[in-house]
């Protein structure tokens, strides 16, 4: 999930590059790094909060941890947090505008040309984020849903179906075979996943209601 959310990156970074057999080692330098941390973090969180350990290990730096400076500890997490989505909002936006963009006005001139479209869509999407924003009553019902529709439509419908129609013509059988299979899982898991989350959302606000 976490780097499927990031794969919308790729093209844009390789697009700036003077030398584009560069991304293959970015991308691999990249995953490399990104693995060791959440590594790192899953293992002493582990080590730090033991049984304890919440699903969102962030959600444990909201109290006393039982060590020297916990206080302290706690704010480096909470702004080094703050920073973390400062810096990775800028480039998850960079790419929905101009995809959006490219969506909605396929034969327009570039975005970064025509600065009414730039600020129109700008505004419209920061208005979507935020109202969800405001409205989602808790960001876990956001990351079910994306991860049962948008997640596996990123990382395994859109890029069997890119096979399956195969404009270049080098896809052979089995990998039209694969393609369809791999359709075929994510429909149904993520059909089976939306079904869930709707279940549980419900039964949740039922139990609430009563209690």
């Amino acid at each position: 999930m976490t780097f499927l959310m990031y794969l919308n990156a790729v093209h844009p970074i390789e697009n700036e590059l003077v030398d584009p057999n560069q991304m293959k080692s970015i991308v691999r330098t990249s995953l490399t790094f990104c693995s060791s941390v959440y590594v790192a973090t899953s293992f002493f969180g582990f080590l730090l909060f033991g049984d304890q350990t919440l699903d969102d290990v962030l959600a444990n730096f909201d109290g006393d941890l039982g060590i020297p400076y916990s206080s302290f500890l706690d704010d480096i997490v909470r702004v080094s947090y703050g920073l973390h989505l400062m810096l990775v909002f800028p480039i998850v936006f960079f790419s929905l505008r101009l995809n959006l963009d490219g969506l909605l006005f396929p034969n327009a001139i570039p975005i970064a040309f025509d600065n009414r479209r730039f600020y129109l869509i700008t505004a419209t999407l920061m208005g979507f984020i935020f109202l969800g924003a405001n409205f989602i009553p808790s960001i876990w019902d956001a990351f079910q849903f994306t991860g049962a529709t948008a997640a596996i439509s990123v990382g395994y419908i859109f890029p069997a179906a890119v096979a399956l129609r195969d404009t270049h013509g080098i896809a052979t059988k089995k990998d039209r075979l694969v393609s369809l299979v791999m359709i075929l899982l994510a429909v149904s898991s993520s059909t089976v996943a939306i079904s869930s989350d709707i279940y549980s959302y419900f039964c949740s606000n039922k139990g609430a209601a009563r209690s």
